[in-house]
């Protein structure tokens, strides 16, 4: 009974942390109304970009918050910039654009391949981690402490990046383009600026993920390709759009696969997920907390 409780509480946590990674695409698409096959690839990059700012300079791995977040924000804000707002523009008439899918699958095959070319295929973790293997002990129960912290820094970010959408100007503008972008344009707001924006702070937030799992998770030129499946079954699960939803949808797939293998094989787990996400699209498929207008 013990194990079961460990493994549910281990589950979560890592379920929020999921939830986390999802939820720069759940931002992405909320706003944009496009599907990011790049979001994996981002999620690498924060990696990238937060393991080498731990080691080049010694920060702590929290710490490199503080160069991961403006980075990818300015990543993602000129990525939307150079390569997908032309897209928009040609095809204006257009609510949701598919050949954006195509051009975001190009730059994940382009910045994975890339990435291995400058960096190799080695496995990288931190060579001084302060977190490593560190537990927390209640009694029997042994939670990690990397995954706590995780976990505490996913509910924060949902929350601040609620609390942005609802209570700030700039949120208020990227919401009323979410609904309408030809309406919020009357309205003189610059809707590719805010499409520029939007994808920024889903980068942002991807990056916020990074960090998070670089105390406790190899970095490496594929990594985003394991997260960016979940990141899309989390989406579908808890609503496209939905902020509470990703790290909800990221709890219950974490559940699943944290409590799963204590009855069965991890090839059945696995199954499980993918049968809960079928099942999700064939009966609300709208997920279980998206409405037709989340923001």
């Amino acid at each position: 009974m013990i194990y079961l409780i460990e493994d549910t509480i281990n589950g979560i946590l890592m379920g929020s942390i999921y939830g986390l990674t999802a939820l720069g695409l759940t931002i992405i698409f909320g706003v944009l109304k496009v599907v990011n096959f790049a979001h994996g690839t981002l999620l690498m990059v924060g990696m990238y970009v937060a393991y080498w700012t731990v080691v080049l300079s010694g920060l702590h791995p929290y710490l490199s918050l503080v160069v991961v977040v403006p980075v990818m924000y300015v990543f993602g804000y000129y990525l939307q910039d150079i390569v997908i707002k032309p897209i928009f523009k040609a095809e204006k008439d257009v609510r949701e654009p598919s050949t954006v899918i195509i051009v975001t699958t190009g730059v994940w095959y382009v910045l994975d391949n890339l990435t291995l070319m400058i960096f190799g295929p080695q496995y990288r973790s931190l060579p001084e981690n302060p977190l490593q293997g560190k537990m927390i002990e209640f009694g029997e129960l042994f939670i990690s402490v990397p995954k706590l912290w995780g976990a505490i820094t996913a509910v924060a970010t949902a929350f601040g990046v609620y609390y942005f959408f609802q209570k700030t100007r700039t949120g208020r503008a990227i919401r009323a383009c979410s609904l309408d972008r030809d309406a919020a344009s009357l309205s003189g707001i610059n809707q590719y600026k805010i499409y520029n924006m939007a994808f920024g702070l889903g980068s942002a937030v991807t990056g916020i993920a990074a960090v998070t799992l670089v105390p406790f998770y190899n970095t490496f030129p594929s990594v985003g390709v394991l997260f960016d499946i979940k990141g899309f079954i989390i989406v579908v699960l808890g609503g496209l759009g939905s902020i509470p939803g990703a790290i909800i949808g990221g709890i219950i797939v974490g559940i699943i696969e944290s409590v799963g293998p204590q009855f069965m094989t991890a090839t059945w787990t696995e199954a499980i997920v993918y049968g809960l996400f079928l099942l999700v699209l064939f009966v609300k498929p709208s997920g279980l907390f998206g409405v037709k207008y989340d923001w």
